[in-house]
């Protein structure tokens, strides 16, 4: 079977009870919630929580919440692999063979479920641990500039100062809204960043981090701005 996993501890600090807060008028696991039941490819759409009301308004809006997460892995230091694992592994638990599982973030509004879709086609054709979204940097790279503690400038790169942007590499990074991985994959906690790994690219335009009041206010404006469209 195929699982959805939705991480959604009660502890957010820097925007309090971010994974239930109102965003464009639902809270935001909603969202994500809709985008997974929206792909028609999970079995379940099963939410990992510490938290009983991010657990009842999980159920609220169609997905299920049949666990508590254990203390120790609800805390800031625990990554996304071992909370995906554990929700596998109590799957297994009841009798179900997981063959695939989707870290589906809960502050993610813009997944979507065509690109879920898109994932699972490029995880079923092999030779993959994970596949997630990516999208470009709006800069290059190469470029980049540190600053000194006098506020003096020097270059990352300094033998690319004089390359045209159209002859640098392109570089990407993590979109920050779903992990498609194996059942192996996740219990034997591989790395999701790795060449063993496969990439959706996104346009920059549905990406966002929602980690701050402002990042928050962005995303918003940047949702309603595409619904809008």
């Amino acid at each position: 079977m195929r699982l959805a996993v939705i991480p959604a501890r009660g502890g957010s600090k820097r925007v309090p009870r971010k994974n239930i807060r109102e965003f464009a008028g639902k809270p935001i696991i909603a969202w994500s919630i809709e985008a997974a039941r929206a792909a028609g490819c999970f079995d379940r759409i099963l939410v990992s929580t510490d938290d009983p009301e991010i657990a009842a308004v999980a159920r609220e809006h169609g997905a299920e919440a049949p666990f508590t997460r254990p203390a120790e892995l609800a805390d800031d230091h625990v990554g996304t692999v071992p909370v995906i694992a554990h929700a596998v592994r109590w799957q297994e638990e009841q009798g179900d063979a997981v063959t695939a599982a989707c870290c589906i973030y809960a502050t993610a509004p813009f997944c979507r479920a065509e690109d879920l879709r898109e994932g699972l086609r490029l995880l079923e054709e092999g030779g993959a641990d994970y596949v997630f979204p990516v999208a470009g940097y709006g800069f290059p790279i190469q470029r980049a500039l540190r600053l000194d503690a006098e506020g003096r400038v020097g270059m990352f790169q300094p033998e690319h100062a004089a390359t045209r942007s159209q002859d640098l590499e392109p570089a990407y990074h993590d979109a920050g809204q779903w992990y498609w991985g194996t059942r192996d994959a996740w219990l034997e906690g591989r790395p999701i960043f790795a060449p063993e790994s496969r990439a959706v690219v996104l346009p920059a335009s549905r990406v966002q981090d929602i980690d701050t009041p402002e990042d928050w206010a962005r995303a918003e404006l940047m949702f309603r701005a595409l619904a809008g469209q």
